[in-house]
């Protein structure tokens, strides 16, 4: 008895865990399949997104030299290129160019970063043209130091254009004389460092050597009060009691 009962409890146990294994095989089963269907669904994704970067994005508006708005209303700079203000000298120059280049076209970005300020930055493509070169090779832009796989290219375009005295860099941003209005001589100056504002009149030891770059809001004053009210300072190399 003891014998034929026990083999029946032992056929009865294993039927049993047989039960249990084929059942957790089935919800292994299960949950390999769903990772499966995720896995696939996420390359799916990230594969079509990929495609629709390398196709281009719509540049849909452009908001001045170096900044445009893609489709989406997705806001991205140029990375290494500084262009001037609207209200700065080459401002409207420096967005015409832009605007020419990627308006109403569909662009690529590579190597996409986060500046300081959280805003995002690229190299620019539309079709086989890099956006960033072209404004650094008009002159329209400053460079801006930055790490990428084209900053020698950038670099080498921007010296050029300064040397070349091109865009911003020719007379009608930068100045050491001031052939509109002779009469007013005080040079207002920006330290590009600091921020600090100084001005320099004739007499000022700096003076002769002062550029009034005024793409960056560099500018020319009639008078002292006209410079201060602007925010600017006498420089410390000028002479005190003479006035400019």
């Amino acid at each position: 008895m003891r014998a034929g009962g026990g083999g029946g409890y032992t056929e009865d146990m294993r039927a049993r865990s047989g039960e249990r294994k084929s059942g957790a095989l089935g919800t292994l089963g299960i949950l390999g399949g769903l990772a499966l269907a995720a896995s696939l669904f996420l390359n799916v994704f990230l594969y079509q997104k990929t495609k629709k970067m390398e196709a281009g994005i719509l540049v849909i508006e452009v908001l001045d030299g170096d900044t445009f708005l893609l489709d989406g209303k997705v806001r991205v700079r140029l990375r290494h290129a500084d262009a001037p203000e609207l209200s700065f000298c080459g401002g409207a120059q420096a967005k015409k160019l832009l605007t020419n280049l990627v308006k109403e076209k569909k662009v690529v970005l590579q190597e996409q970063i986060l500046d300081q300020y959280g805003r995002p930055l690229a190299l620019i493509y539309a079709g086989n043209t890099l956006v960033n070169l072209e404004m650094l090779k008009s002159g329209w832009a400053r460079y801006h130091h930055d790490n990428s796989s084209q900053k020698s290219v950038l670099e080498e375009a921007a010296a050029a254009a300064q040397k070349e005295a091109r865009g911003i860099f020719s007379p009608l941003c930068h100045q050491k004389e001031n052939r509109e209005n002779p009469a007013c001589q005080i040079k207002g100056n920006i330290d590009k460092r600091t921020g600090l504002k100084k001005y320099f009149f004739p007499g000022c030891a700096q003076y002769d050597f002062a550029i009034v770059e005024k793409d960056i809001g560099e500018a020319w004053f009639c008078r002292e009060e006209e410079a201060q009210k602007a925010g600017f300072t006498r420089a410390e190399t000028c002479p005190k009691g003479q006035q400019g």
